[in-house]
């Protein structure tokens, strides 16, 4: 018998996992996290570099990336993809890193190469780590409960 056309078409493991009504409070707390993983990032380049923890220059500093993450996180829909780490987890790090340095210089700062190098190697342990820390955290959850 064919299925009736209001038979919404079955979703796969991935899809059903990531949007039931439990992965949503995941994926926010998920997303929060990056945020504040990417302001840490900041907030430990202006320690290092002794430029101060003000916040007015935290957020100058964390800015440029956190609009940079915030579009790429978009794009890639974070109620289908806030854990993985192949391709949107790579996609949202590297336009994070690409277009916060892109924006970094547009409002004035600098983006010296061992910069560039340091916020590309930090960014990839934060935010790919993160993703792989939760997939990990999610899977035994899952396991523990079966």
């Amino acid at each position: 018998m064919p299925a009736s056309s209001t038979t919404p078409p079955p979703a796969d493991a991935r899809t059903a996992r990531n949007t039931s009504p439990g992965a949503s409070r995941w994926m926010w707390m998920s997303l929060t996290l990056d945020a504040v993983l990417i302001v840490l990032f900041a907030a430990q380049g202006r320690t290092t570099h002794e430029s101060g923890t003000d916040l007015g220059g935290l957020l100058f500093t964390a800015l440029p990336f956190l609009l940079a993450w915030a579009i790429a996180t978009a794009v890639t829909r974070p109620h289908r993809t806030w854990t993985q780490i192949w391709p949107a987890g790579v996609v949202v790090w590297l336009v994070t890193v690409a277009g916060g340095l892109a924006l970094r210089v547009a409002f004035g700062g600098t983006a010296a190469l061992a910069f560039q190098g340091v916020t590309a190697g930090a960014l990839a342990v934060l935010l790919l780590g993160r993703r792989a820390v939760t997939a990990l955290f999610l899977r035994w959850r899952r396991r523990t409960r079966s």
